[in-house]
């Protein structure tokens, strides 16, 4: 607000971490910025092209009107929706390692359709230029935070699957949490891990950031060390009941 027509200030980098996570995900941020006087543009940054929520130069010297949006947003609570996990649990099949996603859950908007036949484009000039690795993961990272959701199937011991859906931006932690309230035993340590058996420890982290998007498979296992203990103590170490009865 106090240098509008400095075009840095104008701006706002789509795939920065912060607008993912304080405005990308709240319903209604696209047409807010819109009416505020910004419009999608490609802009070039750091080596590659990237979208941008460009402020219009027309817009900077009605600062009135900035001024009322800016009001609107310091006055008025954000509504974060809340994600229906849409729980189910599935028995062991030969087909569990399908995945039925219906179209919503990508959500592509028109200016992301027309992004994505852009990119093509820019794929096949890429594909003739030499990039370091730092730039490749850049675009990989750009990449997942395409998707707005996903779909995460915990998979136990017994091979029965527990499956949830999330925000693709949501922390890992809600994923624990959401292991957690299933479980008979609530109270014991898990270990969650990756299909490749990488233990996924990183809570404060996003599922876009740690690769689970559109949808993964991670594996539970009960905490080996407490579970070590408790054999060395009872003499016994199993604990093959996972999943409360009233979800099977």
């Amino acid at each position: 607000m106090a240098n509008p027509t400095e075009e840095k200030f104008r701006k706002i980098r789509l795939s920065n971490k912060a607008f993912q996570d304080r405005v990308a995900t709240m319903e209604g941020h696209e047409e807010f910025l819109q009416a505020t006087g910004f419009s999608l543009k490609e802009l070039p940054h750091q080596d590659t092209v990237e979208p941008f929520w460009v402020l219009g130069e027309d817009k900077c010297d009605d600062l009135d009107s900035l001024k009322a949006s800016a009001d609107i947003l310091t006055t008025t609570e954000p509504l974060k929706f809340k994600v229906d996990r849409m729980m189910q649990v599935l028995q062991p099949t030969d087909r569990v390692a399908e995945f039925r996603l219906p179209d919503a859950f990508y959500n592509l908007t028109t200016e992301e359709i027309k992004r994505e036949q852009q990119d093509r484009t820019d794929a096949v000039q890429k594909s003739f230029q030499l990039r370091t690795k730092a730039m490749r993961e850049r675009e990989e990272q750009q990449n997942l935070r395409r998707y707005n959701f996903t779909l995460i199937r915990v998979r136990f011991p017994d091979n029965v699957l527990l499956q949830g859906v999330f925000r693709a931006q949501e922390k890992l932690s809600e994923l624990v949490q959401f292991v957690r309230e299933a479980l008979v035993s609530d109270w014991l340590p898990f270990v969650l891990s990756s299909a490749t058996g990488q233990r996924l420890e990183e809570e404060e982290v996003s599922f876009a950031e740690l690769g689970l998007v559109p949808a993964a498979v991670v594996n539970f296992t009960w905490d080996p060390s407490i579970m070590a203990d408790i054999a060395a103590q009872q003499g016994a170490a199993s604990n093959n009941q996972y999943l409360k009865p009233e979800l099977l």
